[in-house]
């Protein structure tokens, strides 16, 4: 499960974080003791930051609003998200994610 933060408002708090995986143009960043998996910097899409949600200090608000990469999920695997992709959302499907999702009642209270 992961949470898309925007750019402007991620900051690593404490630790370096060190790029794991294939070392790509998409960026993954990872504990540099444990090694596991924190967060991702998507290729092309700069405006956001794709944060492991356990990374949060309280993730008990946090419901999924979209699935992606369902074709290699495990057939038992279910989220409650309302949107679901076999891969990831075209381009041009964001800019109407993200007004759904900010009109969506599964966010924080402000």
């Amino acid at each position: 499960m992961s949470v898309a933060v925007p750019s402007e408002g991620f900051a690593v708090t404490k630790g370096d974080p060190v790029i794991g995986g294939l070392h790509g143009a998409t960026r993954h960043y990872f504990c540099p003791h444990c090694m596991s998996w924190m967060f991702t910097r998507p290729e092309g899409m700069d405006w956001f930051v794709n944060l492991r949600a356990t990374m949060l200090d309280d993730a008990s608000w946090y419901t999924p609003f979209i699935e992606t990469w369902t074709s290699e999920k495990l057939p038992w695997a279910t989220t409650p998200a309302v949107h679901s992709y076999e891969t990831i959302p075209a381009m041009e499907e964001y800019e109407d994610l993200l007004q759904e999702y900010a009109e969506w009642a599964g966010k924080p209270d402000s």
